[in-house]
């Protein structure tokens, strides 16, 4: 949550607890920020790529409190919000990239390239759900970081990607406080949008599942 200027989070990595501590969370936050609901500007959250299940609670949330206190929403990328976290931990310079990959489940990745344009993550190139041989680097930028969990599967990336990465962080994971920062940004831009504009990201064109017996 942004409130007079500061950024107030919480996080917690609870896989299967997004319903059970989500709202709880918001209650908390808004308590220690001294504020009520109807104090609201705007509901922003990460839209995706990510999870399935994870994409439609947060979408599903985000929503329902926009409609019931009639604000729009500001959908963020995850992998900006990774993206943000890496420029915001010192180590990427003005001018040098960022190669977010999250694993995508099925042997492929999401992948986005950034640059660091004045603090903040610039999308370059467009997001895309790929195989790990086809990712590739945009040209242009100084030098290239990675990030996220998808880097997992570096061995099976191409050798002109992995041999312009100087450093590496598998272990980052979009987090609340990033999202905040990046719709602060998205909301001097004018890109919020109404409630019932929100939608996930899933890159995919189609979602994959097991039809069960008898259905």
């Amino acid at each position: 949550m942004l409130h007079q200027g500061n950024v107030h989070a919480r996080f917690a990595l609870a896989p299967r607890g997004h319903t059970r501590l989500l709202m709880p969370m918001v209650r908390e936050l808004l308590a220690e920020c001294e504020l009520v609901p109807s104090g609201l500007d705007a509901v922003a959250f990460a839209c995706g790529p990510g999870s399935f299940t994870g994409l439609r609670i947060a979408t599903g949330v985000a929503q329902g409190l926009a409609y019931g206190l009639d604000v729009p929403v500001i959908p963020i990328s995850s992998l900006a919000a990774v993206a943000v976290q890496m420029i915001e931990s010192g180590k990427i310079p003005e001018g040098d990239g960022i190669a977010v990959a999250f694993d995508a489940r099925m042997g492929e990745v999401y992948w986005g390239c950034f640059g660091n344009t004045g603090g903040l993550p610039s999308l370059v190139d467009k997001e895309r759900v790929c195989l790990p041989e086809d990712v590739s680097l945009p040209i242009g930028l100084n030098a290239w970081s990675g990030a996220g969990s998808g880097w997992a599967l570096r061995e099976r990336m191409p050798a002109a990607v992995t041999s312009h990465i100087i450093r590496l962080d598998t272990g980052m994971v979009p987090h609340a406080a990033d999202v905040v920062r990046l719709a602060e940004q998205a909301w001097h831009q004018g890109l919020q949008v109404p409630a019932a504009a929100a939608r996930p990201m899933y890159l995919r064109d189609e979602i994959t599942w097991k039809k069960l017996p008898g259905r």
